[in-house]
């Protein structure tokens, strides 16, 4: 199943999987290591329907469309979604350089891809995660996901780079 419009989730542990720039490959050692997952965030260029289709026999999937899904099976797919996971209110985005105005006050967290390069930052109270690529290597990058844990205030991030 994929939700694309949900806006509230109450997670039972707060397991979030984060994945990018698929572009329409699914490889096995992303789905193990999205295993565990209660929610899995794709931060666009998805590439094929199948993507998202793979993703959710592990878990409900929520997903944007990147700059490459131009396709008619994306057209319903939007650019930004906002939500809310266990109280934790997130921006997830394509390329976060096209983030409108400051995200500090209105998210604590922002998901994004485009760059293929995995990274978790701060930034004025704002964590910034880029799963990088779990799809095609590009250049020299890894080949990346990122797994998410809301524990009440805590939030915990880590890059899974994986073995291709």
């Amino acid at each position: 199943m994929y939700l694309v419009r949900h806006k509230k989730l109450t997670l039972s542990f707060g397991r979030i999987g984060l994945i990018s720039d698929t572009h329409g490959l699914v490889r096995p050692q992303a789905l193990s290591a999205l295993k565990g997952s209660e929610i899995i965030l794709h931060a666009g260029d998805i590439g094929r329907p199948e993507v998202l289709t793979a993703l959710a026999t592990i878990a409900p999937v929520i997903a944007i469309r990147g700059n490459n899904d131009r396709e008619p099976w994306a057209r319903n797919l939007p650019d930004v979604i906002h939500l809310t996971a266990n109280g934790v209110p997130i921006q997830i985005i394509h390329n976060v350089n096209e983030i409108e105005g400051d995200p500090g006050g209105k998210f604590r967290i922002v998901v994004s891809g485009h760059s293929h390069k995995p990274g978790v930052w701060a930034r004025e109270g704002v964590f910034f995660v880029n799963p990088g690529s779990a799809g095609p290597r590009r250049f020299k990058l890894p080949v990346a996901l990122a797994r998410l844990s809301l524990l009440g205030k805590r939030i915990r991030t880590k890059i899974v780079e994986l073995k291709v």
